[in-house]
């Protein structure tokens, strides 16, 4: 009963100590907030207010057909320039892809010699460039089709192909990077403050303090375990409720109260992560630097940011040993598929399981580091 009281005033410390660091309240407020709707908005996969213009050599109707074929969200209305005017308005970056349609393009095209179409592409912006050639070779063809059909309906295909998109149906970026963004601050915010807060007692002596008390490393730990765990519980809150669901609109299909235990139970290695690199750590800057390695390295391999599947197959049988990789994948089930229990029971074993031996470990490092002061 001492010791849970002990744990107990020992974490509000904690919160009072976080609290009274105007600096880390902005920044884990700043975290939780414009920096996941910044993420969620700020760059996309899509192709969106592109800047076309066209090099009309042929002048017939069917050329002027396809100019008006291009119009707004994908593309901005386009240009009409002469071929002397390409290359000038392509190296000042006003134009990302440049249309030319040569002389006698509808004439060779009733005649059955297919003409060509040359597209000009400023790859320096690579991803959207390759998705536009895509989406302009797309509309080139529908609208040539159509015109020389004379009819918008498009012709008899040898199968019917039903593409079907389950979870997210307009393909709408900002539902997934909105949450990856969340869980990423997850693990960048537990780790920094559990850390921090094993440094800078140590630096500013609050550490020796404790030390005299009748206190254990295990409760001076697992203080720091709930009360930084608690502070991210309600800002991930927080960020869901007003940021990803009310802001950004992005659907939560599962059991919100699944996924906070699941978030609890990641907390448990998040932040013995951050008690083992704070204890390890001399100072404040190579903690930092620390940081850097760890984070990053988990971030990239937990396949929020690139699927798992796309990594090298001996580093996917690695990634097992991360808790990170766990987070992301029962986060997807719950939030986009609406999975229930059944489906994440072995991630939330898998993370609990890593962060208990963990946390021991850490646990046991922290208990030398003491002794050493003493």
């Amino acid at each position: 009963m001492n010791s849970l009281l002990n744990i107990f005033w020992l974490g509000l410390k904690e919160i009072r100590s976080l609290v009274s660091d105007l600096v880390m309240v902005i920044f884990v407020v700043y975290a939780f907030t414009l920096a996941i709707y910044i993420q969620a908005t700020g760059t996309s996969s899509e192709v969106n207010n592109a800047s076309i213009g066209f090099v009309d050599e042929d002048g017939s109707a069917l050329s002027k057909e396809l100019f008006n074929a291009f119009y707004p969200p994908r593309f901005k209305f386009p240009v009409s320039i002469s071929e002397d005017q390409v290359q000038d308005e392509m190296d000042r970056g006003t134009l990302m892809f440049v249309v030319v349609i040569p002389p006698q393009f509808e004439h060779n095209l009733r005649a059955g010699r297919p003409p060509g179409i040359q597209v000009n592409i400023d790859a320096t912006a690579m991803q959207q460039a390759g998705i536009g050639a895509d989406y302009i070779r797309n509309i080139v063809n529908d609208r040539v089709t159509s015109f020389m059909a004379r009819t918008a309906e498009p012709p008899p295909q040898p199968i019917d192909l039903v593409v079907r998109k389950l979870f997210n149906p307009n393909g709408v970026s900002s539902w997934f990077k909105s949450v990856v963004a969340i869980i990423n601050q997850i693990t960048l915010l537990t780790v920094v403050l559990t850390g921090a807060a094993v440094i800078r007692e140590r630096e500013h002596g609050t550490l020796e303090h404790l030390l005299v008390m009748p206190l254990t490393a295990f409760e001076i730990a697992r203080a720091k375990v709930w009360a930084n765990s608690l502070v991210i519980l309600v800002a991930t809150a927080v960020s869901l409720i007003l940021v990803a669901q009310l802001a950004l609109k992005v659907p939560f299909a599962g059991s919100m109260p699944l996924w906070f235990v699941g978030v609890t139970l990641y907390l448990f290695f998040a932040t013995a992560l951050g008690i083992f690199l704070g204890t390890i750590s001399r100072s404040m800057a190579q903690f930092a630097l620390l940081i850097i390695l760890v984070i990053v390295v988990l971030m990239l391999l937990s396949g929020g940011s690139t699927p798992v599947e796309s990594q090298p197959r001996w580093l996917q049988y690695v990634t097992y040993l991360l808790p990170a990789r766990h987070f992301v994948s029962f986060s997807q089930v719950i939030i986009y598929r609406g999975g229930g229990l059944r489906a994440v029971w072995q991630e939330f074993l898998m993370v609990t399981g890593i962060g208990l031996g963990f946390f021991l470990y850490s646990l046991g490092l922290f208990r030398k580091s003491i002794a050493v002061s003493k």
